[in-house]
């Protein structure tokens, strides 16, 4: 907690933009953290309300009441201990998490919640400023190897506990860089890439060895996940020369829209449009880069990944945006009394929804129609729903200018051949069968092997991959030597 009646003397604080007109001429973050004395102002907020229900509402069971108290009081070095016992990569969650912990906050039963993320994103920079984040090398090693096949979220949580298990640590990546779609998903605007690049110079130091550029079994054939490996590796080879084998790959395979027309040109997922732009900003040269420069933008799917579209569409100076959402538009506010503590389901309007983007509601694609082999434009339908069923609003076909299409409709399962060149089993939507159990857990049909993040559970937040990670690990280490003491 931070002061005792600080909920009723201070009022929520918000981090704050620069302004659309600015942060649309680059792909820099535009977010402006909270100073200390703005962040100490929000911390003493968190009231005394005993059953702390934002600890269970974070997925990675951060200890907030004590890291809000650390800062009131003015103890950053330890608020950032307390931070790191948690959550290996708070630097991610403070500005990618769209932190349910708040939702769950008591405060928000009738109030606003306490900023609960702003205050992780300022511990954390304080931080990396004041040179707190530093290496934490085993005192012994174990003598065991264990290879990460991923280095998303999940994977360089559990990379990074193993090492400072003391076992020798081998992560897999089938691109040029580190970081997963942290690397080539999320757009810059939203997080920098040298965050992770100094997480993995940490990591290196302690003990991690990264490979790049190395693709685990095959890629099924005309697949367009990004892949930019040159070399393979067979998971028969990791299992013969690793102690452990853990699987952290992505749910990478994307929701296709099989409507009439959709081999046009010009229609494509999220996921191929919005990992070139991060290895534009990167330095990279792309023979070919799709862009919507004086484009009509249509963007079908009304989730974080359509959103980034949107914003990346702007920066790329479309004529225009329009987003689709089939569902209906949810309510401005949410019922408190009936949702608390759980995520709520109402209206969010992201920072790139309010750079331009027209927003379309209870609406569906019926066709894709085109000229000379390009799409020129979608053809759709109102819907309602009733008892959990839809029904196309009779009269209501339109159809909308369009000269890019970009899918951003969920991701599906992993990458198709990744579990079976393994021989894991998997569930009805093709992620790997593994339980969560404190003894067991994690581990798949295969011996040896385990499952983690996305790749168990589906496509989730990062947050959730952070802590599979480290309960992931915390198995592996189990398996290894009969015991761990890593945290669960």
């Amino acid at each position: 907690m931070g002061k005792v009646t600080g909920f009723m003397e201070f009022e929520r604080l918000e981090e704050g933009y620069l302004p659309p007109t600015e942060r649309l001429k680059n792909y820099k973050e535009f977010v402006i953290g909270l100073d200390d004395a703005a962040a100490k102002q929000q911390s003493a907020r968190c009231m005394d309300c005993g059953t702390p229900f934002c600890n269970s509402g974070c997925p990675v069971n951060n200890i907030i009441p004590d890291f809000n108290d650390l800062v009131f009081q003015g103890d950053w070095k330890n608020a950032i201990e307390v931070l790191h016992s948690t959550n290996n990569f708070p630097e991610f969650t403070g500005r990618i998490c769209p932190a349910p912990c708040e939702a769950a906050c008591t405060l928000n039963v009738n109030e606003d919640a306490v900023g609960i993320k702003s205050i992780e994103h300022a511990i954390i920079d304080r931080a990396w400023s004041e040179g707190w984040v530093t290496p934490q090398v085993p005192a012994t090693k174990t003598g065991k190897t264990v290879a990460v096949v991923g280095s998303g979220p999940a994977g360089m949580a559990a990379a990074q506990q193993l090492a400072r298990a003391g076992h020798s640590v081998t992560v897999f990546e089938k691109n040029d860089r580190i970081g997963g779609l942290l690397r080539y998903g999320i757009p810059d605007f939203k997080m920098e890439k040298d965050h992770i690049d100094r997480r993995v110079a940490q990591m290196e130091a302690e003990g991690v060895v990264f490979k790049t550029g190395i693709l685990v079994g095959e890629m099924p054939e005309g697949s367009v996940v990004t892949n930019w490996a040159k070399t393979n590796v067979s998971p028969e080879q990791l299992k013969k020369e690793f102690d452990a084998v853990l699987l952290t790959g992505g749910a990478e395979q994307s929701r296709d829209l099989p409507a009439p027309g959709r081999d046009l040109a010009g229609i494509h997922f999220a996921m191929e449009f919005l990992p070139q732009q991060n290895k534009i900003n990167a330095g990279d040269k792309l023979k070919t880069q799709l862009r919507a420069d004086g484009k009509h933008v249509i963007v079908i799917g009304g989730g974080d990944t359509g959103s980034d579209c949107v914003g990346t569409s702007n920066r790329h100076g479309a004529l225009s945006v329009t987003q689709f959402e089939l569902m209906p538009q949810p309510p401005e506010q949410e019922n408190k009394p009936l949702v608390w503590p759980y995520w709520p389901l109402k209206l969010r309007t992201s920072s790139s929804h309010e750079e331009g983007c027209s927003r379309e509601f209870s609406i569906a694609t019926k066709e894709f129609l085109g000229e000379k082999g390009k799409v020129t434009g979608v053809k759709t339908v109102r819907v309602e729903w009733k008892d959990g069923k839809m029904a196309e609003v009779a009269g209501s076909e339109q159809i909308l200018k369009a000269d890019l299409v970009l899918l951003a409709m969920g991701f599906v399962s992993p990458v198709a051949t990744v579990l079976p060149a393994f021989g894991v089993n998997t569930d009805a939507r093709g992620n790997a069968q593994a339980t969560v159990d404190e003894v067991g857990g994690y581990a798949t049909n295969v011996e040896k092997v385990f499952a983690a993040g996305d790749m168990r559970r589906g496509q989730s937040l990062v947050v959730w991959a952070i802590r599979e990670g480290r309960q992931a690990a915390r198995a592996v280490d189990q398996f290894l030597m009969g015991a761990s003491v890593l945290p669960r």
